[in-house]
């Protein structure tokens, strides 16, 4: 290991012996987005004529399991552990999901709450405005962690994020550390009052970026020594090591064996909305392989690099091949 009541389910999965335990689980969010683009953002009480729209996947754990689905490809078991509406929304995200790869055994229908929306309006220049509707998101809970709980036994890396209920993401770090599995934790949307302490003493890697590292500990890193300094708060809070994102600057690691500053790659983005789940989603599959922190965050900065090539969300996400290309530019 890196030193490091709802409503009634309608659908209950079960594990089939035949099919093995996943070895990355992803427990958060599902969303579609609705994009809307138009030459200009409505003001309040304005109606604008949008040109075009799209719909697609969206919410970080299901945009991360995506991701890592897609990239790990038949060599490696990833599954989603969530909720969705018993609507049409549904039964596209769960199609969606499929196509990428992920196993949805313990993606529950919820007959009580929709499926998460995110209304997101784009304007010609690239500015956005975002309403999301978290709906079934927001009730995921203990149940839903026992319904998982032989896919949290058998993980070797559990992605966390913050778009469901802070009880749930608690719990299910608790327990996917009880079960010997790498806790990852990409912490967003990061709270104004930080994160609880039982929360910070499951976590093995935290992901921050800039924004979210200025909430968690008071600093706003814009380089490698502001970086460092970041890294070393985000472990006296209790991680074991700490992964701070600087965008386009490059990416700072440290853990009890050592630290290190990976450069960025060189290529020509278009579009970074991506960037950060693709990011985590390759630090989860190159950490259940086994390596080092230092080679498994290069490794997720090459996919977090390639998804900014690209437009969407869980679209974006690199193949393992594109990945493996850059590393060795």
């Amino acid at each position: 290991m890196l030193f490091v009541s709802g409503q009634v389910m309608t659908m209950v999965p079960t594990m089939n012996p035949d099919i093995p335990s996943p070895r990355i689980l992803s427990i958060g969010s599902v969303n579609i987005d609705l994009t809307a683009y138009s030459p200009a953002l409505p003001r309040a009480g304005e109606t604008i004529h949008a040109t075009r729209y799209a719909t697609g996947l969206g919410g970080k754990g299901a945009n991360q399991a995506a991701a890592c689905a897609r990239l790990a490809g038949a060599a490696c078991g990833v599954a989603l552990v969530g909720r969705v509406g018993k609507d049409a929304f549904g039964t596209q995200a769960r199609e969606s999901l499929s196509k990428f790869g992920t196993d949805c055994r313990w993606l529950s229908d919820d007959a009580g709450n929709g499926t998460g929306l995110a209304l997101i309006g784009i304007d010609a220049r690239g500015e956005n405005c975002i309403t999301v509707i978290g709906a079934s998101n927001m009730a995921v809970d203990v149940g839903d962690l026992d319904r998982a709980q032989a896919a949290i036994a058998g993980a070797r890396v559990v992605m966390l994020q913050l778009e469901i209920p802070m009880p749930a993401v608690i719990e299910a770090a608790r327990r996917a550390r009880a079960a010997g599995a790498i806790v990852l934790l990409d912490p967003a949307p990061a709270p104004h009052d930080g994160l609880p302490d039982a929360l910070w003493a499951e976590i093995d890697v935290v992901t921050p970026n800039e924004t979210e590292t200025e909430r968690l500990v008071g600093l706003r890193p814009r380089d490698a020594a502001q970086a460092a300094d970041a890294g070393a708060a985000l472990r006296a809070k209790g991680a074991r090591a700490a992964v701070v994102k600087l965008g386009a600057n490059g990416v700072y690691w440290c853990d009890a064996t050592g630290s290190g500053f990976i450069h960025p790659f060189a290529v020509t983005a278009i579009d970074t909305v991506a960037a950060g789940d693709c990011f985590n989603a390759g630090l989860a599959l190159s950490l259940s392989e086994g390596r080092p922190l230092g080679q498994a965050v290069r490794f997720a900065a090459a996919c977090g690099a390639l998804a900014t090539t690209k437009r969407g969300a869980a679209d974006a996400a690199p193949e393992r091949a594109e990945v493996e290309a850059l590393l060795l530019t």
